[in-house]
């Protein structure tokens, strides 16, 4: 590798050991086993590097989102079947790469103070929003409706970062994929608009 690649790979083995906000030119620069001016050659700053780290590791993060939706389940399988063998893998994912998962975490925190991060998840989790959505309609992502993808999509992506901060914390009590699919069940019914009476009508 180049000194641009060793740096980045430096970055992200410093994300993992100490984080953002802790992690200093020199650490960097010793993991990477590059000069520390080399970090303003290649990047300009040391925000710029890690920033830069953050979104090749969200990249890596979103292919193995990718690569648990491809293998989840028999196409032929009942739908219900489906998705809690998507979400056995996307668990065990969390297990797997639990680094990628918890940068996922940190550069939600660091897109607040860097507008060229922001962008990159921005773009990510509208890419995101519509894969889910596609995956679980059986449909083709350029075929999808904006309403499909904006509750659907957003709501799988939004239980997807829920579920990976209860495993990243507390594995132990985190749900199953079994537990996921019956909660959704129960909300469903609950939700469900009744059936209006028999020949009866509002305000009688």
């Amino acid at each position: 590798m180049g000194n641009r690649e060793d740096l980045l790979a430096g970055a992200r083995r410093c994300l993992v050991e100490k984080g953002w906000a802790r992690t200093t030119v020199r650490d960097i620069s010793a993991a990477a086993g590059v000069s520390m001016a080399a970090i303003g050659y290649h990047f300009g700053s040391r925000e710029a590097l890690l920033n830069a780290a953050l979104v090749e590791s969200m990249r890596e993060w979103g292919d193995q989102v990718g690569a648990a939706m491809a293998a989840a389940g028999d196409a032929d399988a009942a739908p219900a079947e489906r998705f809690q063998a998507l979400w056995e893998q996307l668990i065990a994912s969390i297990g797997e790469h639990r680094t990628l998962w918890l940068a996922n975490l940190e550069a939600l925190v660091q897109a607040e103070h860097s507008p060229e991060l922001r962008e990159q998840l921005v773009a990510g989790q509208r890419e995101g929003r519509r894969g889910m959505a596609a995956h679980l309609a059986d449909g083709d992502e350029a075929d999808l409706a904006e309403r499909e993808v904006r509750t659907v999509g957003s709501v799988h992506l939004a239980l997807l970062l829920g579920v990976m901060v209860q495993w990243l914390n507390d594995p132990g009590q985190a749900p199953t994929a079994a537990e996921i699919l019956a909660g959704l069940r129960t909300l469903g019914a609950r939700f469900e608009d009744p059936s209006p009476a028999s020949g009866t009508e509002v305000g009688h």
